[in-house]
C-alpha cells in the first residue's frame, strides 16, 4: 500500500475524498505510489467535469456525444479509483447503449450530487 505524504491539508482532503467512496490507496498505487501524480489527476478529472459536464440533457439525437463524454469520465474515475462515479458512469453508457435514455437519465440525476461533491472537494483542495 502506498504511503501518503502529510501535511498541508493533504490528509484531510484524501480522508474527505474516502468519505465520498473514494479508493484512496488503491488510486495512488495505480500510479506507483505517487501520491504527487495522484493529486495532479485528480485536478484534471476535476477540469473535465467542469469542461465536459454530465448531464440529463440530451435525447436520442446526442446520445453517440453523451455516451463518448460518460465512457471516457469513466475511464478517468476508473483509474483513479473514484468508485462511486466510475460504477455510476459504467450503468449509464450500458444503458445509453442499451437505448434505455429514460433509465439512463435517473441514474445521471442520481449520481449528480455525488458527482458534484466529489469535485467540489477536488475544488476546494486546489485552492
Amino acid at each position: 500500500m502506498a504511503v501518503l505524504r502529510k501535511g498541508d491539508g493533504f490528509m484531510e482532503f484524501l480522508d474527505e475524498m474516502k468519505i465520498l467512496g473514494v479508493d484512496v490507496e488503491e488510486g495512488v498505487d495505480r500510479l506507483m505510489g505517487n501520491t504527487g501524480l495522484y493529486e495532479r489527476m485528480l485536478m484534471k478529472f476535476a477540469d473535465m467535469l467542469k469542461e465536459t459536464p454530465v448531464t440529463d440533457d440530451f435525447d436520442n439525437d446526442n446520445c453517440a456525444e453523451t455516451i463518448q463524454r460518460i465512457h471516457a469520465l469513466k475511464g478517468a474515475a476508473g483509474n483513479l479509483s473514484i468508485r462511486p462515479l466510475y460504477e455510476a458512469y459504467t450503468e449509464i453508457v450500458n444503458l445509453l447503449r442499451a437505448g434505455e435514455i429514460s433509465q439512463a437519465k435517473d441514474e445521471i440525476r442520481e449520481i449528480l450530487p455525488t458527482q458534484e461533491k466529489i469535485a467540489e472537494c477536488i475544488w476546494r483542495h486546489r485552492q
